[in-house]
């Protein structure tokens, strides 16, 4: 899977698009073949899925987390599934949020593990079992919707509003992981994330599908006193301009910004010019928390740059506040439903 999302993805389809179109159709011919006959394991707990149409960041995660509150809420034991990206680790891992660094199982597992009981493993389904081994009543995969390895009983599809599908076309000639009528089919429900107009088509399509839909929008946890402040603001993920407009949301004036890839561990070089540039400017240095856990627990450089650094912490918030109930209910009588079939057989 590709995991930088080139700048003309998201604009109007041109040339690039239209001369990757050849591998872009057998790509999705690849994709859709995969998701169509893949043998889907079952598990013995429900499982929720949160993935996207597309590849690059849509607001997976703080969803993630939000429905592993719910469950906790209601006194279920969540356990998140990762594949572990960016990490070292290619061995069925369960991550110590105190112990681990995000170089060895990645940054979103670590923020996952800050939640709930968390296990990155290559295989999802050897992943899954150990989840259940561990004492989760309640699987929730951060991605993982089109690898179709595991039996899904809710799949929920993030989609931003401001960036929709993009250019609408599959990779590498677009962001698009799988053919998306194919998607919808294997969708529960969408959950459209901020506010524009570009997610609309699809939520239109789903709707015409009968697959329902949310709404919902990042809320800032704190970060009133950045208000009327000059920041340096930096961003090592999927959409950086998300991060900056939300810094500029608490009233703050970014006077200087950098943007690195998703994932992205920063080299030497690259702190010294953060922090020398904040120094000579006085600006308070501020970042996202999938930044911060990358800098957390190394030492020199990245360990300075950690201590200076203001984490803004976002949730996702659905406009109805009883979504991710309806979610976790609806998945735990699909899950009763497959184990009835799977006891007939």
């Amino acid at each position: 899977m590709v995991s930088e999302a080139p700048p003309f993805w998201w604009s109007k389809a041109d040339w690039r698009a239209w001369t990757l179109y050849p591998i872009s159709f057998l790509y999705g011919r690849i994709s859709g073949y995969r998701m169509t006959h893949a043998k889907r394991v079952s598990v013995a707990v429900p499982v929720i899925c949160v993935g996207n149409f597309t590849v690059g960041g849509a607001g997976k995660t703080p969803t993630a987390l939000t429905i592993a509150r719910a469950a906790k809420a209601r006194g279920l034991k969540p356990g998140f599934l990762s594949r572990g990206y960016s990490g070292s680790l290619d061995v069925t891992t369960v991550v110590d949020p105190e112990h681990h660094r995000a170089v060895a199982v990645g940054d979103e597992p670590l923020l996952l593990a800050r939640e709930a009981l968390t296990v990155i493993s290559r295989r999802r389904v050897e992943g899954a079992e150990r989840l259940v081994k561990e004492g989760a009543d309640l699987i929730i995969m951060d991605d993982g919707f089109q690898s179709a390895r595991i039996a899904i009983d809710y799949a929920l599809l993030v989609i931003d509003a401001s960036r929709g599908l993009g250019n609408g076309h599959i990779v590498p000639g677009g962001p698009v992981r799988a053919p998306i009528r194919l998607q919808l089919r294997y969708a529960t429900a969408l959950v459209k994330v901020g506010s524009g107009v570009a997610a609309d088509k699809i939520v239109r399509i789903a709707a015409r599908a009968a697959k329902p839909y949310f709404t919902a929008s990042l809320k800032v946890c704190d970060g009133a006193d950045l208000a009327g402040r000059s920041v340096l603001a930096f961003a090592g993920i999927a959409d950086p301009s998300k991060f900056f407009r939300t810094v500029e949301s608490l009233g703050a004036h970014i006077a200087a910004s950098r943007s690195f890839g998703d994932h992205e561990h920063l080299a030497d070089d690259e702190i010294d010019d953060i922090i020398s540039t904040a120094e000579r400017d006085n600006l308070q240095i501020v970042t996202t928390s999938k930044d911060f856990v990358r800098l957390a627990g190394h030492h020199g450089k990245a360990e300075q740059l950690a201590g200076k650094c203001r984490v803004i912490e976002v949730e996702m918030a659905f406009e109805d506040h009883l979504a991710p109930k309806l979610i976790i209910d609806r998945a735990i009588d699909a899950c009763r439903e497959r184990r009835l079939k799977e006891k007939k057989v």
